[in-house]
């Protein structure tokens, strides 16, 4: 047989190319694109032909990235559930389950699912806490960071949440009030990230601006960290613009087969959102650098992190410390800042339940001098957790289904078996409308619910932080913030809407990339007499 091949000339592809018949190819392409969709649906690896779906989402994953990319997945998934059922066909090879007895399944401990290849889009620097998808190096991270997030540590950052909130708090109480509360929010979150992760704020607060600093050379400046460093090795970048580009761009990109992607990336819109991605990264290179630059002995996070060790008594080396740092960015602002927005959105459509929340307020915090509540303060106002609940219900910052894949021996799913290596996932903003839980007024902000209904199922079906092993790492942390700073906004102003004639329960208008983010919070702001 050697001998024979030894004597077949090789195939010269420029010669074959340039002699192929045109009308052949012009046959040929389509007919392969079609086989080569057409096949793996016709072949069934992951019995899922029997689910249903948008058609074109049978055959090819563009029907997802063409929703992801538009902006609004979360609700073009919410109405196929409702279309077709809890069980839904997003792509060839991706179902998901709009059901909240899902959850413990596809997100339990020691089910053996793992996270799918979407999260490699979100990977910059090097793989963090959040896209890590090998489980033994995901252990070893999360025992670095997890305790840096317990109670105990999150309670000595509270003093820090409360001066940021006060500067707000300040600017806000001289008139002209701003039209749209929502960048002024973006700043609190990005200036308490800052400060709480890296020793310092972004200043965003007192330029009233967005603003944040990445190296001019951020290949130099990965190679010089702990080093003296000078403003004038730094340009200013819009931080906040950036981040909603990063989430946008990795986010479409996810959900593409990773064939594609590199091909993807040639496209305009997609160039725009992979230069995004390495200036946010510039962004946590420059603080981290600063950070290192002037040792001190406040503790933060970075601080913890860099103190933290794994079971084999290892540091985190100096990239991982920064990617770690760049997640801490992301997940710390965009999240509490979203959330921030939505809540007074609906307590401004909503006057009734500003007026209650008013009365707790009042009646718990009392005519103390502080201007910013303290964490004792916001544990005995179970009002204000209600309409924070139901915010982070109504709308779920993090509304997506996180994408698993089914490992050996496959998961049985609301008794539909799925093979190994089919990806699944629960849709938080589905389930959070699920009206046998919620109601039938499932698209109210309705904070009363949370005290009239089987606390047990909405326990259960409430996934503003994802559960199981990969659940948010910072929750703690996060709803601090946001009892800090619900309780001090509103007990300082009421909240009203723009125009009179604007009728309630007008529905907030969002953008979705990885997270969904209010466009703007158009309210009027009037100082209370406390």
């Amino acid at each position: 047989m050697s001998s024979v091949l030894q004597h077949i000339p090789p195939i010269d592809l420029h010669d074959f190319f340039t002699n192929i018949d045109l009308t052949t190819l012009a046959v040929a392409a389509p007919s392969l694109f079609i086989l080569a969709h057409l096949v793996p649906y016709l072949w069934d690896s992951h019995a899922a032909r029997s689910i249903p779906g948008p058609f074109l989402a049978k055959f090819t994953d563009a029907w997802l990235g063409l929703v992801a990319k538009n902006g609004h997945r979360s609700e073009v998934v919410h109405e196929m559930h409702q279309k077709y059922g809890p069980l839904v066909r997003l792509a060839p090879n991706h179902i998901s389950i709009a059901d909240p007895d899902a959850l413990n399944i596809v997100y339990a401990h020691g089910n053996g699912a793992l996270k799918s290849n979407f999260y490699d889009a979100f990977v910059s620097i090097r793989r963090g806490v959040f896209n890590t998808r090998d489980r033994q190096e995901h252990a070893r991270k999360r025992k670095i960071v997890s305790h840096i997030f317990s109670q105990k540590s999150v309670v000595e950052f509270e003093p820090h949440i409360r001066q940021h909130v006060a500067d707000l708090i300040a600017q806000w109480d001289h008139p002209p009030p701003p039209p749209d509360v929502r960048p002024g929010v973006n700043y609190l979150a990005f200036d308490i990230v800052g400060d709480l992760a890296f020793g310092a704020p972004f200043g965003m607060i007192a330029a009233a601006k967005d603003v944040a600093k990445v190296p001019r050379n951020q290949e130099g400046a990965m190679d010089s960290y702990g080093k003296d460093d000078s403003d004038e090795d730094a340009v200013e970048v819009p931080a906040v613009k950036i981040l909603n580009g990063r989430g946008e761009y990795s986010m479409a990109l996810g959900v593409l087969p990773p064939w594609w992607r590199p091909f993807v990336r040639m496209i305009p819109w997609y160039r725009r959102g992979s230069k995004d991605v390495k200036t946010l990264a510039g962004i946590a290179i420059m603080a981290v650098k600063k950070r290192l630059a002037s040792p001190t002995d406040r503790v933060d996070l970075l601080s913890k992190l860099k103190a933290g060790r794994d079971s084999n008594g290892n540091p985190m080396g100096r990239e991982e410390l920064t990617a770690e740092a760049l997640t801490l960015l992301i997940a710390g602002s965009d999240t509490t800042s979203n959330s921030t927005c939505a809540i007074i959105y609906h307590l401004a459509h909503n006057p009734h339940i500003q007026q209650r929340l008013h009365h707790e307020l009042d009646e718990q915090l009392g005519t103390e001098d502080e201007i910013a509540a303290t964490a004792d303060q916001v544990k005995r106002l179970p009002y204000l957790e209600a309409c924070i609940n139901e915010g982070l219900r109504i709308h779920s910052t993090s509304a997506i289904g996180l994408p698993r894949v089914i490992p050996d021996g496959g998961l049985t799913i609301l008794g539909h078996f799925f093979p190994a290596g089919t990806v699944v996932s629960v849709p938080s903003y589905s389930i959070h409308r699920d009206t046998a839980i919620w109601g039938e007024d499932v698209e109210d902000y309705r904070p009363e619910r949370w005290f009239e209904r089987d606390q047990a199922a909405m326990q259960k079906t409430f996934n503003p932080f994802s559960v199981g092993p990969r659940a948010c790492v910072g929750r703690n942390l996060a709803f601090l913030e946001l009892q800090i700073i619900c309780a001090s906004l509103l007990r300082r102003y009421e909240f009203v809407l723009e125009s009179p004639d604007e009728p309630l329960g007008l529905q907030l208008q969002t953008s979705e990339g990885f997270l969904r983010k209010p466009l703007g919070c158009m309210v009027g702001i009037k100082r209370r007499d406390v």
